[in-house]
């Protein structure tokens, strides 16, 4: 089974193309258009390069978030009209799951951190087992500041990743047992997705269109400008609620196994 995943919680854009040989091809782009123009061509570019014609996809994933609202809902639906379309299932992977495994040979405690932009990140811990790495938290939001001090608690060798860790590098600096994970590991990988997704796909473990959500960790920011805004022009009147109840959580929570490096790669 073929498999094409698409990433786009973050600036950058990917998709690949793998299955039981491995990753077949990957493209990722973080500069120039936004996500709804890079997208479409991107994976039109993919499937030519590595010879694939749509009918030969089994299978859609599709990057869940945390991370940005629009890259979100772009991928999300484009990977959803793709799967209604092939008649084809899906599978959904977090964001920072995506973070995370690249780095899963790690002996240090791994936090994956995702710029969540309004100067907080988006969260998670990992921990090496055997034959894999293991999520041990929930998705979280979390200041710069907080997860450092969270950091210099545990006592841990930390290989803080993602994004998120790099933009507020200065935040983590005087942490000695803090390493950053360099530029190649700041998003999320389409190739990872594909590894990810295949070993799910080997169990049958899919989802359909229909069901699959986006993973919200709090409203987006245009709801939270319009509810401030709503909140000002109440100002001086009678009281009364302004603006919904704050973003869903991450669901079910605890932790999480990973597949074991290589398992479905071929």
């Amino acid at each position: 089974m073929l498999i094409l995943g698409i990433t786009t919680s973050t600036m950058q854009v990917g998709c690949a193309i793998g299955g039981h040989e491995g990753v077949l091809a990957q493209v990722h782009s973080s500069r120039g258009k936004r996500h709804a123009e890079t997208l479409t061509p991107s994976i039109d570019f993919l499937r030519h390069q590595a010879r694939i014609d749509l009918d030969e996809i089994g299978c859609v994933a599709v990057d869940l978030g945390p991370g940005l609202f629009t890259g979100l809902r772009v991928g999300i639906a484009s990977a959803k009209a793709i799967s209604h379309a092939l008649r084809v299932p899906m599978v959904g992977v977090a964001s920072l799951d995506l973070v995370a495994f690249p780095v899963r040979w790690s002996s240090r405690l791994v936090i994956a951190a995702i710029d969540a932009r309004r100067g907080e990140l988006f969260t998670a811990s990992y921990r090496q087992v055997p034959g894999g790495i293991q999520r041990l938290t929930e998705y979280q939001v979390s200041t710069p500041d907080d997860l450092a001090v969270d950091l210099e608690a545990t006592g841990d060798e930390v290989l803080l990743v993602g994004d998120g860790a790099l933009r507020y590098r200065e935040s983590f600096s005087d942490l000695g047992q803090v390493e950053l994970g360099d530029q190649g590991l700041a998003y999320p990988s389409a190739a990872s997705l594909v590894q990810l997704a295949h070993a799910r796909a080997l169990r049958e473990d899919f989802v359909q269109p229909w069901d699959l959500e986006p993973l919200y960790l709090r409203r987006p920011d245009a709801e939270i400008n319009w509810s401030t805004r709503d909140g000002l022009v109440r100002e001086g009147s009678a009281p009364g609620p302004v603006g919904g109840a704050g973003g869903s959580g991450p669901g079910a929570g605890g932790a999480v196994d990973l597949p074991a490096p290589g398992e479905g790669t071929g």
